[in-house]
């Protein structure tokens, strides 16, 4: 449970920064579209609170599996799939949140750079103490 909240914490904190430092890629509400469940969000930080959920959410159950299924390839580049598998897990949050805006591969990689950073810091100092 507790690596579940750090994951979520980390997507939440990873994307924040990555809408900060990298160009092209951008968090706006869209008025009449930003509603989950009819509870309509008219600020920027619950959209980015329920895309760090989702997210951490993606990585804590979805990523091991696909960690397993591309265990082959990750030993055929040297571990160097792994970035792909991140990318593309970045990439399908992008896709289902209409608010978040990644533009081209560029601005792709070094999000999934940053929230890989800080999810691998977050996970290696705090996983011991809680």
């Amino acid at each position: 449970m507790n690596h579940l909240i750090l994951q979520i914490i980390a997507g939440i904190l990873g994307i924040w920064l990555a809408i900060i430092f990298v160009s092209g890629v951008s968090l706006e509400i869209i008025p009449g579209q930003s509603s989950l469940f009819n509870i309509e969000f008219a600020a920027t930080w619950q959209i980015l609170i329920l895309i760090g959920i989702c997210f951490g959410s993606v990585n804590f159950f979805i990523k091991p599996v696909l960690k397993f299924i591309t265990t082959p390839i990750r030993i055929l580049t040297l571990g160097f799939a792994t970035l792909f598998i991140n990318m593309f897990l970045v990439w399908i949050i992008d896709v289902f949140f209409l608010e978040l805006s990644i533009e081209g591969i560029t601005a792709l990689f070094w999000a999934t750079i940053i929230i890989w950073l800080l999810n691998f810091l977050l996970l290696r100092f705090y996983s011991k103490k809680i």
